[in-house]
Formats: C-alpha cells, structure tokens, sequence
C-alpha cells in the first residue's frame, strides 16, 4: 500500500531531486496545486497570478520510510520562514506549504512545524502554509525530472 505526500518548497526542481533519492520514495511528480485556474500551464503558474503552488507529489511506501520523515526533508531542503520566496525565486508560487491528504498527515505536519519552530533552529517565524491537498495538475513533461535530464544536483549556482 502506498500513500502520497505533497511539498512547495520554491522552485520545484531541487525539491524533486531531493525527494526523489529518498529510499522508500516510489514516485515523484512536479506540478501546480493550491491555486484557482483550472490546468494551469507554466506560464500561468509563473504570473503569480493563478494562486498556484510548485509542489511536487511524492508518492512512497511507509513501511520504507515515514510521513515524519518526509517532513525531516522538507524542512531541511528549504527555508520556511520566508513569505513566497526561496533564494533568488520570488512569488506566491515559491511558497513554504504541506498539501496533507488525510487527517493523519495535517495533524502529523502541524506537530512537526510546532516542533521545529520550538527547536530553535530557525530564528524567524515558520510561515508554512499546512492546507489541505487540492486539485493536482501535473506540470509539463520537460518539468519532470529536470535536474536528472540536465546533469545537475541544484537549481541554482553561486
């Protein structure tokens, strides 16, 4: 039995990449969730104007690897306390956001913010949004796996 987990963590190349190398982690897809235009294309995401996030959906076996765990990744792989923005990507559709598609996960995601809030590892406020998992639409094909197709391990260089 599978389950599946969705992250907006920025540009959501990297964000793939990272979860795709996850033991446990059986498929990932990028796409668009969150927002209000129905099949959204790139190019509309990229308006900042759809209400869409760049998310990728993980789908994974827990018996390999855990929902908590997932959320280790996640907020180790990008930075929850900036408003619509990771490094040089600006946009309500770079947000921070766990997408939770049962109970279970929303409550697991919620203790999860708290604890790393607490943790004092970030010095700013967690801005995370934790909604609940919307209409998914898949990002085109040259999206999908982008780093891998490219050789390349980040998005961004500097």
């Amino acid at each position: 039995m599978t389950e599946k987990a969705t992250f907006g963590a920025g540009c959501f190349w990297g964000v793939e990449e990272t979860f795709r190398k996850i033991p446990g982690v059986l498929s990932t897809a990028v796409g668009y969730t969150g927002g209000a235009l129905e099949n959204p294309t790139y190019k509309d995401v990229c308006t900042d104007r759809t209400g869409h996030a760049e998310v990728v959906q993980v789908e994974y076996d827990p018996s390999k690897v855990s929902y908590e765990q997932l959320l280790d990744v996640f907020w180790s792989n990008h930075n929850p306390t900036t408003l619509n923005s990771q490094g040089p990507d600006h946009g309500r559709q770079y947000r921070s956001a766990i997408f939770y598609h049962t109970p279970e996960q929303q409550a697991t995601a919620t203790a999860s913010r708290d604890k790393q809030q607490s943790g004092g590892r970030f010095h700013r406020p967690i801005v995370t949004e934790i909604t609940p998992a919307a209409l998914f639409y898949r990002a085109e094909d040259y999206h999908q796996r982008y780093l891998e197709k490219r050789g390349a391990s980040h998005c961004h260089t500097g």
